[in-house]
């Protein structure tokens, strides 16, 4: 068999897997091609660069795409195999190796993180974020806990904000260019909070916090314990904090709109290597696949080809509203690392109740949801962030489920 041929079967053998793998799921072939056409007329249309999403149901690929473009300027077709800085959508697979030191014994979740981290012993509260510092300062009213830092409920922001404060810790924890994880920790830990501890939901720089503990707990760098606790295990191949040289050629170029609101390559572009800030907040490097692998894993209680990695009591304590009515979208709450949906009626939108979810700052985007056994992720390289993508996103999706 010559080579075009091999790979002509090959492509015919791959589309009827998937046409069938499709036809079994409950999703209609039809409402997915209008999913391809909304976005291909929004990259058409100039308002995105391009994107690769991938859709499994059932355990199975339903879905995959990757239409438009890597590079906007040069019109470089994007290909399912890109690699995207995923920014907060760190977060997450952060969250996730922690509890896996929780089933361990590391901790319990009303430790307060004092008692591993001194420097968080005596926190202060300014009394008004939108003046920061110079408002005056009290002392918190409670330790904050290691469940309040999962939550984003310990009453620190991430310095992305529009106050004062935000302006303080960004300075603090990104400005002055701190060199490892302890190095920003120590920052966060000497800026004042904007709440008292479990009196308000910020979306904050937490998840740091929880990298800085892995350190302290295991002795390993958080980048060595994703890497041989989670990415290698799941066969998460392009998953890291730096590229290799063969995998930079892969990386989507950032993309914004200039000042005539035309869609271009960004001149500033994410530094692929030499990062050593191993953070919880942001810092990974990904695929589609790769992140359909952990997103899975989620989806299936912990578990995925043969392999546990949490327990799914742990998963299900991950993904239930840890926040009361403190996170501020209706009919949603937040667990320990994801957003998940409580109120289906409130939420005015499709997906089911006990959907967990989160995206990142270029636009990139990913869901679970256990009672349709079904996995989304949606990727871009697009700043400034905007949730519009996230909902249609979902939106289509869903509209194919027959």
């Amino acid at each position: 068999m010559n080579m075009l041929r091999k790979i002509t079967f090959t492509f015919l053998l791959s589309f009827v897997l998937l046409s069938s793998a499709i036809a079994q799921s409950g999703l209609s072939t039809d409402r997915l091609a209008r999913y391809d056409a909304y976005f291909q007329k929004e990259i058409n249309e100039g308002r995105l660069p391009g994107i690769v999403t991938l859709v499994y149901k059932n355990g199975e690929k339903v879905h995959e795409s990757a239409l438009g473009f890597s590079d906007f300027t040069e019109k470089t077709p994007i290909r399912t195999d890109q690699i995207f800085f995923i920014q907060s959508m760190t977060k997450p697979i952060m969250s996730t190796a922690f509890m896996m030191l929780y089933e361990e014994g590391y901790f319990f979740l009303t430790d307060p993180i004092s008692k591993y981290l001194p420097e968080f012993k005596e926190m202060k509260v300014v009394k008004d974020p939108n003046i920061g510092s110079p408002s005056g300062l009290e002392p918190a009213k409670s330790q904050i806990t290691i469940a309040q830092v999962l939550s984003h409920t310990a009453g620190f922001l991430h310095g992305i904000g529009p106050t004062k404060l935000d302006e303080e810790v960004r300075e603090a924890i990104y400005m002055s260019g701190p060199k490892t994880i302890e190095e920003r920790v120590k920052a966060l830990a000497a800026q004042p909070l904007a709440s008292h501890p479990g009196e308000k939901w910020n979306y904050s720089a937490s998840p740091d916090i929880l990298a800085r503990l892995i350190e302290v707990f295991t002795g390993m760098s958080p980048a060595e314990f994703l890497k041989t606790r989670l990415f290698e295990p799941l066969g998460m191949k392009d998953t890291g904090y730096n590229l290799t040289e063969a995998q930079k050629s892969r990386m989507v170029q950032l993309h914004n709109f200039n000042d005539s609101g035309v869609l271009m390559t960004s001149e500033r572009q994410t530094p692929t290597s030499g990062n050593t800030v191993f953070g919880g907040t942001h810092g990974l490097f990904s695929t589609a696949q790769d992140y359909s692998l952990f997103a899975q894993m989620m989806l299936n209680g912990g578990e995925w080809n043969g392999k546990r990695y949490l327990s799914s009591k742990t998963v299900e304590i991950m993904s239930i509203n840890q926040s009361g009515d403190l996170f501020q979208d209706p009919g949603k709450g937040f667990g320990l690392g994801f957003a998940v949906v409580d109120d289906l009626a409130d939420t005015k939108s499709l997906p089911s109740e006990g959907t967990f979810y989160w995206s990142g700052a270029y636009c990139t985007y990913f869901f679970i949801d256990p009672k349709e056994e079904l996995v989304a992720v949606f990727m871009t390289q697009f700043n400034p962030f905007s949730s519009y993508y996230e909902n249609k996103f979902r939106q289509m999706i869903y509209q194919a489920i027959e």
